[in-house]
C-alpha cells in the first residue's frame, strides 16, 4: 500500500517534471568560477511552482553556474544537468537539494546515484521506472524488456568529469527559521495569545518521522528566540503513508489546533513548506470546520533561498564526493 501511494504521488507530477527538464534561457559568464551548483527540486505538474524553483536558479547563476534538475532521483534530468554545467567550465560541482528535508528516501537516492552512497535505496527502482516516462502498462515482451532496460539504466550511479559533492537539504537551517518566523508575523496580532503550528508532509517510515520532528523543533526554537507567540506546536501529515497513519497524523493535527483555541489561544498554521500549488489544500481540507490562520505563501518566493543556496554551495565539507569518472 504504501509503495502505490508513493508511486501514485510520482505520477502525479510526472507530466510537469517532464515540461521543465529544459535548462535556463540565458546564463551568466563566470570567469573566475569553477564550482558549478546543481540545483535539485522535486518538481509538480503546476509550472508555477516549477518557475518559482528556475527563478532561485537564475538568481543562483549571478553567482556561480548553475543549473536544475527536477525529478525524484531521476537520473536523467540529473545526467543531463551535470552535462551542461560541465560544457560550462566547472571543475566541481555542489549538489543542492531543495527539499524541505534530508531525511527522506528520495534524498537517499539521490546520494546514490552522485556516489556518496554505496548501498541502492530500495525505492531507487520505483522512482527509476518513472526516469523514462515510465508508470505505464507496457503490452508486449519486447517493450517489457526495453522498459526494463531502461529503468536498470536509471539505477545506474552517475557518470560525471569532474567532482560532485552533495549539501544537505533545508532541514533546521537558521535562514528557514527567519522565513518561517515571517510567514507567522504575516498572520499574528496578538503574539502572546497565539501559538505557531509548524505543518509539514512528513515522510512515511516512523524513524525518519522522527527526525524530521526533531528539526522542526529546532526551527521552532530558534524563531521562539525572536518572537512573543504563547508556543509552539510541530506536526507532519504523512501524506504517504498507509491509511492508518495518515489518519492519526490528521487526528493529532486537529486536536493540536482544537486544544489552543480551547484556551484562549489562536492557532497560527505555519506550513513547512517550499511553496504552495497542493499539499497546503489537503492540509486546509485536514482543518475544516476549525478556527486558525494561515499565512498566503510558503518558503517560495523569498530571496533569502537564494542565499542559502549560495552559501551550501559554498560550505566546504558536506558528503563525500564522488570521483571523476
Amino acid at each position: 500500500m504504501k509503495k502505490f501511494l508513493l508511486y501514485t504521488a510520482v505520477c502525479l507530477f510526472t507530466l510537469g517534471v517532464a515540461r521543465a527538464q529544459s535548462p535556463a534561457a540565458t546564463h551568466v559568464d563566470h570567469p573566475q568560477s569553477h564550482v558549478g551548483v546543481l540545483l535539485l527540486a522535486h518538481g509538480g505538474s503546476a509550472q508555477e511552482w516549477n518557475e518559482e524553483v528556475r527563478h532561485v536558479a537564475d538568481q543562483v547563476d549571478l553567482k556561480l553556474p548553475t543549473e536544475v534538475a527536477f525529478g525524484m532521483a531521476t537520473r536523467s534530468s540529473m545526467q543531463a544537468a551535470i552535462n551542461r554545467l560541465v560544457a560550462r567550465k566547472v571543475t566541481e560541482i555542489v549538489a543542492v537539494p531543495l527539499f524541505v528535508s534530508s531525511h527522506s528516501s528520495v534524498i537517499d537516492s539521490i546520494a546514490y546515484l552522485l556516489g556518496s552512497r554505496s548501498q541502492e535505496p530500495e525505492d531507487l527502482k520505483m522512482f527509476a521506472s518513472m526516469d523514462h516516462g515510465g508508470g505505464m502498462m507496457v503490452m508486449n515482451h519486447g517493450a517489457m524488456e526495453k522498459d526494463s532496460a531502461m529503468t536498470l539504466e536509471a539505477t545506474k550511479p552517475i557518470s560525471a568529469s569532474v567532482p560532485i559533492r552533495i549539501a544537505s537539504a533545508l532541514d533546521r537551517h537558521r535562514i528557514v527559521a527567519a522565513i518561517l518566523r515571517d510567514r507567522a508575523a504575516s498572520i499574528s496580532h496578538d503574539p502572546a495569545h497565539e501559538v505557531v503550528v509548524l505543518v509539514a508532509h512528513g515522510p512515511v517510515p516512523d524513524d525518519e518521522n522522527k527526525l524530521w520532528l526533531a528539526d522542526m523543533s529546532a526551527l521552532a526554537n530558534e524563531m521562539g528566540q525572536q518572537s512573543h507567540y504563547a508556543g509552539f506546536e510541530c506536526v507532519t501529515l504523512r501524506d504517504d503513508a498507509e491509511e492508518p497513519v495518515r489518519n492519526a497524523a490528521t487526528e493529532q493535527l486537529r486536536q493540536k489546533v482544537e486544544q489552543i483555541s480551547k484556551t484562549g489561544n489562536t492557532p497560527l498554521v505555519v506550513p513547512l513548506l517550499l511553496s504552495y500549488g497542493g499539499i497546503e489544500g489537503g492540509l486546509r481540507k485536514r482543518l475544516d470546520g476549525l478556527n486558525y490562520r494561515m499565512p498566503s505563501q510558503a518558503l517560495l518566493p523569498d530571496k533569502r533561498i537564494v542565499d542559502w543556496v549560495i552559501e551550501a554551495a559554498q560550505i566546504p565539507e558536506i558528503q563525500s564526493a564522488r570521483t571523476p569518472q
